[in-house]
């Protein structure tokens, strides 16, 4: 009876935890003679036999029969007085096996060992969870917002698998309802303290990346490549793509008739603006073409410096920089280069870095971050529209204008 009452819930660790039952006879066993070692200080001579899918268990106890003086080891040995009482014809030398009741351990005993069953089962469980989730980094993965916090989304899967999305893997127009799916990628898996912490990200390249398999065909089967993918999450993308193939056209596998395949991706991104561009191992091209939907006139390339200058007509400047600076910023991390952009036309022009003595460096960056690196770029821009562009002040600016204006009327 006391047996059954402790492990009648096996079956149910099995069908809930979906444990197999070798793994599970190792974690009851486990238990049991942990449980063993604490009552009687040894589990080397106990012998446990257990059926889980029945909730049967045994523990039997082998002791070796002495003589009624000659008892040292009360776990390993048996007096024979005391052997003949379980079977009178019990002799000195003899092995004796005995049941143990569950009742015999203790009802503290009984209590912690069924607290370290459950544990045991947990930390196998997490165990599972962290292997299944490792393997899943990188992929897409779809879970039910639970729970929102300032700091992070709590979600859950089918399976009741806890998975967080912090603030900052989350796009800036992302708006979730409880209750609601969501896509990300399986950014990290990491056990703390034998948990495992799932997190998913939506900022991150690889989910732009894994959504161009799921939406477009042709990537999915490897007929085009994705070469790299810088991304402003929420704002502006730009993806290379390839192709073995010469008969398809990547890019236009990739956008579709009117942008009917990017468009779902796009939605799923927030209306992220996306470019594709076809990749080519022509560097000359390939800072062209990361630099669209601007037209360049010309480019020149400093290998040693990864700097490279380009020389557009002034209507495409606004173009190749793009609002905020991001698309000048995005084409430089597609293609590993800094890059400067000049007008067209303009023969004499100075650094901005040039007025490091009368404007502060911090100035300079702001200016730099928005693709404005020379002083003719800045003057060529108005007050309202640099003010908007930039996170400087209005008074910073026209005191900015005015030493580059003394410049050039010296």
């Amino acid at each position: 009876m006391e047996n059954l009452a402790l492990i009648e819930s096996f079956s149910e660790f099995k069908d809930d935890k979906l444990i197999d039952r070798v793994t599970l006879m190792t974690i009851l066993e486990d238990v049991f003679r942990n449980a063993l070692k604490k009552k009687f200080g040894d589990d080397d001579n106990f012998d446990i036999i257990i059926n889980p899918d029945k909730g049967d268990l045994e523990i039997w106890r082998n002791r070796i029969v002495v003589a009624d003086d000659a008892v040292e080891n009360e776990n390993q040995e048996i007096s024979l007085s005391e052997a003949q009482k379980i079977e009178p014809d019990f002799e000195v030398g003899e092995d004796v096996s005995e049941e143990v009741k569950l009742f015999d351990l203790g009802r503290r005993s009984i209590l912690a060992l069924r607290q370290n069953l459950i544990a045991k089962i947990q930390e196998h469980d997490n165990t599972n969870i962290y292997k299944q989730f490792k393997d899943l980094e990188g992929e897409i993965y779809t879970a039910e917002v639970h729970h929102i916090r300032h700091r992070a989304v709590i979600l859950l899967d089918d399976e009741g698998n806890e998975l967080i999305l912090p603030k900052d893997k989350q796009i800036p127009s992302d708006f979730f309802r409880k209750g609601e799916n969501v896509r990300g990628i399986i950014e990290s898996v990491e056990l703390k303290g034998n948990k495992p912490n799932i997190v998913m990200s939506r900022t991150a390249p690889a989910f732009l990346e894994k959504l161009f398999e799921q939406e477009i065909p042709e990537v999915f089967d490897g007929l085009i490549s994705i070469k790299n993918v810088v991304r402003i999450p929420g704002e502006k993308a730009k993806v290379a793509v390839d192709s073995y193939d010469d008969r398809i056209d990547p890019v236009g596998a990739c956008v579709g008739m009117k942008g009917s395949r990017i468009h779902g991706i796009v939605r799923e991104l927030g209306n992220e603006n996306i470019d594709v561009i076809n990749y080519t191992n022509n560097l000359q091209l390939y800072i062209t073409r990361s630099l669209s939907p601007a037209r360049v006139t010309s480019v020149k390339i400093d290998e040693e410096t990864k700097r490279v200058e380009v020389i557009l007509k002034p209507e495409e400047v606004s173009k190749a920089i793009g609002r905020g600076g991001h698309n000048i910023r995005l084409a430089g991390r597609l293609t590993g280069y800094e890059i400067d952009v000049f007008r067209e036309g303009v023969e004499e022009d100075v650094e901005l870095s040039e007025f490091s003595d009368e404007i502060e460096s911090w100035i300079i960056q702001e200016f730099s971050k928005v693709g404005l690196d020379t002083a003719k770029s800045i003057l060529e821009q108005d007050v309202n529209d640099l003010v908007k562009r930039t996170d400087l002040e209005e008074e910073t600016i026209e005191d900015v204008l005015r030493i580059l204006k003394e410049e050039f009327e010296e």
